[in-house]
């Protein structure tokens, strides 16, 4: 019997840390490691790898939720406001967490030398949805820069995914049926712990981006999607030659576009029965496994754009 199933796809595992408690608005860890080369980031793909933040979430329970967040700046005229974004599951009971960034240096970024930041009342730190039902927190990333710098003189390296990413109802026009799609994160926790970046995986769109799945402000990926990808940004990504929607001629360069952000992944649970040899037998014993059949569900990014302004509009900001 197979049993369909839509799991989240962060990561529990145990933690055997010491919590300490203090009323600071967060406890911040300088875990400087000499980096061993300086990067200079410019190529479109050499940004996005700078967009993603790995979460460590500690629970009360002592256990540790892993999984992705990403920058998002949210452009107003010329200005722009930064939030972090992951997904509520990921910091959901969580009393610590911890978030580790590479160091700027002269406008690049120093590879391996990095700072880690513990905050304290990790959960009431971010900003959930309020639809109960979309899996989106966000949480303002200016302070925490600018504590970094305050504290330390540091200056952290990070890019961010402008808000002119998202589609806009004409750029949705061009969006066919199957496009191919990247996400970058931490699936199992896995990353360069060295250099501090994440992972990068792609895949097609397994229902139409431009579609409600099942009424939802979601649609499906066919890919690779594994516990810690949770948060992860998903992109259309194009390089080379490719063609539009409605448009039989082919164009040449990189398209990219921001769709959402990954939540939680399908898991088909195979129940085997067992012989069983005595007599009479009044249960049967069973096995089950579970496999992921490589699904994905994304929030659309107009879902963080929602959130992001209904948190501006409560602050006068819109």
């Amino acid at each position: 019997m197979n049993i369909l199933r839509k799991v989240h796809c962060s990561i529990l595992m145990i933690s055997a840390i010491l919590l300490i408690s203090t009323n600071s608005f967060c406890q911040i860890n300088q875990n400087k490691i000499q980096g061993e080369s300086v990067m200079e980031v410019k190529s479109i793909q050499e940004q996005l790898i700078f967009t993603t933040v790995r979460i460590e979430a500690i629970l009360k329970n002592a256990e540790t939720s892993t999984g992705t967040g990403f920058i998002f700046s949210y452009q107003i005229g010329e200005g722009a406001y930064h939030f972090l974004v992951t997904n509520k599951h990921v910091i959901k009971g969580s009393i610590t967490g911890k978030l580790e960034f590479n160091i700027k240096s002269q406008e690049k970024v120093e590879l391996g030398n990095k700072f880690s930041i513990t905050i304290n009342d990790f959960e009431q730190f971010w900003i959930g949805h309020d639809n109960p039902d979309i899996d989106i927190a966000i949480t303002p990333f200016v302070p925490i820069v600018n504590d970094i710098k305050e504290r330390y003189n540091k200056d952290l390296f990070y890019k961010s995914i402008p808000s002119n990413y998202v589609p806009t109802k004409e750029v949705l026009e061009t969006i066919d049926v199957i496009e191919d799609i990247i996400f970058i994160g931490y699936p199992n926790g896995l990353y360069d712990q060295k250099n501090l970046l994440p992972i990068v995986r792609k895949g097609i769109t397994a229902t139409p981006a431009t579609i409600d799945f099942n009424g939802t402000s979601t649609f499906l990926i066919d890919a690779s999607v594994f516990p810690g990808s949770s948060g992860s940004p998903v992109f259309l990504y194009n390089a080379g030659v490719f063609t539009h929607k409605g448009s039989e001629r082919p164009f040449a360069g990189t398209r990219l576009i921001f769709l959402g952000i990954l939540a939680s992944v399908y898991i088909r649970q195979d129940v085997n029965t067992l012989e069983v040899t005595t007599i009479p037998a009044k249960d049967i014993p069973f096995v089950k496994t579970s496999q992921m059949i490589d699904l994905g569900t994304v929030f659309k990014s107009s879902c963080i754009v929602e959130l992001i302004e209904s948190f501006l509009k409560k602050r006068g900001v819109l």
